[in-house]
């Protein structure tokens, strides 16, 4: 067994001295060979991703040859240098926005407070490459790009940017013109100023008080900021846009000052707020009071306009009871004239003799009356003086007929040829 294996072997190494080459000169100029292929091939060609632009320097003239678009190109051994089309250049605290430490600017307001302004910016390089051969070979990578050029443009923004604010400011009215100002002389130029003694208010007491002030100035005629130099962004063409500011970092001093005015600004704004409902309180009570005040005294005028339309209602209807009592009157008169004329004319075609005979009739009845009531006859008669008594009696019933038919005028003669008349009446 084991002389079997030592004969396999020993095959194995017969054949594999048949595959070697019979000299080893021959061995080492094929490895040569194969590593100079290898070192052709991969410096010959590269390839350029879409979001990036290779410059290759060619190894014997040392001209620049700009990749920008897309695709595979021809190396010519040269050396390499990737810049990206577009990135976000960030100067952030926070670790996961650009680089693991804080890359955030320092910033000193007028009011002498420190701060710190964390933000980013988007770059695009220039496509010219004109402008891309300056910014090679004055920078030479795209980390050179960052720190040594695009930083501190906006560091210099940021550093003449405090001056136009005061601490309190930046966070409060004239936040957003940090951003403003900052974004304008990063990409135009950083402005020209002037100090000046001004009177300014005070943000809490709200006094009058003086205090150097930083100004911009501007062109007379335009009234655009004057630039002490223009931005180097410009002079290379790179193009920067939609700066942000994600916080601004305030000392701990500042920061207990913020605290300090926004809790003494708060107080005031309560203070304000509770006087204003003290006085739309004053108000409302008012006008609550006008508005029930007029409120009654439009209920007397709706009391006073009933009562008239009453009165007026009452007037209308005395004044046709006037024009009613006035016809009643014209009618009684006109019917006691009527009445007058009848009784006239009666009286002148008899008389009155109907009234004469009930007057004489009710006279002489009540008359016999009064006398039956009399004893004319004694209870007790001697001899004949019963006869006497009767016709006294009946003497005096016509002697009573007789005067009160003289006295009403009657004539009870019947003529010849007429009806009853009136006799003259004795004066």
């Amino acid at each position: 067994m084991r002389r079997d294996m030592d004969e396999e072997v020993s095959e194995l190494k017969a054949a594999v001295k048949s595959f070697l080459p019979k000299r080893p000169l021959l061995m080492i100029a094929g490895i040569c060979a194969l590593m100079l292929f290898l070192f052709a091939t991969c410096n010959s060609y590269v390839r350029v991703p879409a979001d990036k632009m290779i410059v290759i320097q060619l190894p014997v003239s040392g001209e620049l040859k700009w990749c920008i678009e897309p695709g595979w190109y021809l190396q010519w051994w040269g050396s390499t240098t990737t810049y990206k089309k577009s990135w976000q250049f960030w100067h952030s605290y926070l670790p996961e926005q650009g680089s693991r430490k804080d890359d955030s600017i320092p910033c000193r307001f007028n009011d002498g407070g420190m701060g710190r302004i964390s933000g980013s910016v988007r770059v695009d390089m220039p496509m010219e490459k004109k402008k891309l051969t300056s910014l090679h070979i004055r920078f030479g990578s795209q980390e050179a790009i960052e720190h040594e050029l695009i930083r501190p443009v906006f560091e210099k923004a940021v550093y003449m940017s405090g001056p136009l604010m005061s601490s309190r400011e930046s966070y409060a009215e004239k936040k957003p013109l940090l951003l403003t100002y900052i974004e304008d002389q990063a990409y135009e130029g950083v402005y020209q100023t002037t100090t000046k003694v001004a009177r300014v208010k005070d943000p809490i007491s709200g006094a009058e008080k003086t205090a150097e002030v930083v100004e911009i100035v501007r062109d007379p005629e335009t009234k655009r900021p004057l630039r002490q130099e223009p931005s180097p962004l410009q002079e290379f063409g790179l193009r920067c846009y939609g700066y942000n500011i994600n916080r601004v970092l305030y000392d701990d001093k500042i920061e207990a000052q913020i605290a300090t005015q926004q809790q003494a600004i708060m107080d005031v704004q309560t203070a304000m707020a509770e006087a204003k409902k003290a006085e739309q309180r004053t108000i409302t009570t008012t006008e609550e009071g006008k508005a029930r005040a007029a409120k009654s005294k439009w209920d007397q005028e709706v009391i006073k306009a009933q009562e008239v339309t009453a009165a007026e209602q009452r007037k209308a209807v005395a004044s046709l009871d006037k024009e009613a009592a006035e016809f009643t009157k014209k009618k009684l008169i006109l019917e006691g004239e009527g009445e007058a004329t009848k009784r006239q004319l009666i009286m002148e075609a008899d008389g009155a003799l109907q009234i004469k005979v009930d007057a004489w009739e009710r006279t002489v009845s009540r008359g016999f009356q009064e006398l039956g009531k009399q004893k004319w006859v004694p209870e007790v008669q001697m001899g004949g003086g019963a006869a006497s008594g009767g016709e006294q009696l009946s003497a005096l019933m016509n002697l009573l007929s007789m005067q009160a038919m003289q006295s009403l005028g009657l004539d009870m003669s019947i003529p010849k040829g007429k009806g009853m008349k009136t006799a003259p009446s004795s004066k």
